[in-house]
């Protein structure tokens, strides 16, 4: 049987070569795309079609995958766990709006798909969307009078108003968390 040949690390010929000037144009595009990534999440959070959570989420996984030692493992973790909470706490909260107003499971579909329609335009399309949605599913498919059907849309809009309050505030608190991860082990570095 040979012998495996055994080259030596220290030679320069077999050391693994760096170019010193590649690693911080990588590692400042890196956190740039994180930064990117989490103020488009935090825009996101109070404006329709960008998943705002989600943005944030995705930019704190990323960054802890390319750059692992910048930010903790439990600090990504508690990020996912928060995404979970905002995304809940979407739809529950436009859901319950309707149905502490009076609202059927009609008027909290109809809730959803008018606000899936608006989300397309702006925000205050996806408000009165919420709305049309709620009144026009309890009118037509809850027989319900016009009176029901407009305080199940109100309660919907409200949910829908309480929620994006709430996601904006988990929004913060997620990029909060990364920012005190990240500056904490850089603190900790020197």
């Amino acid at each position: 049987m040979e012998s495996p040949v055994a080259f030596p690390k220290s030679h320069p010929a077999f050391a693994p070569r760096r170019d010193p000037a590649i690693v911080p144009t990588v590692n400042y595009a890196i956190w740039t795309l994180t930064s990117l990534l989490l103020l488009g999440g935090l825009v996101g959070s109070v404006v329709p079609l960008l998943p705002g959570t989600t943005l944030i989420f995705a930019g704190a996984l990323l960054h802890k995958l390319l750059l692992p030692a910048s930010v903790s493992t439990a600090a990504v973790v508690w990020i996912g766990v928060f995404w979970l909470f905002s995304v809940v706490a979407d739809f529950a909260c436009t859901l319950l709006g309707a149905r502490l107003f009076g609202g059927s499971k009609w008027g909290m579909t109809g809730a959803g798909g008018g606000a899936l329609v608006g989300m397309f335009f702006s925000l205050p399309a996806l408000l009165l969307g919420t709305i049309l949605g709620a009144v026009a599913a309890e009118k037509l498919l809850g027989q319900r009078t016009d009176r029901e059907a407009l305080k199940s849309g109100l309660g919907a809009a409200l949910g829908f108003l309480v929620s994006t309050v709430v996601r904006a505030a988990f929004a913060v608190a997620m990029v909060a968390l990364f920012a005190y991860s990240a500056i904490t082990i850089a603190a900790a570095a020197r």
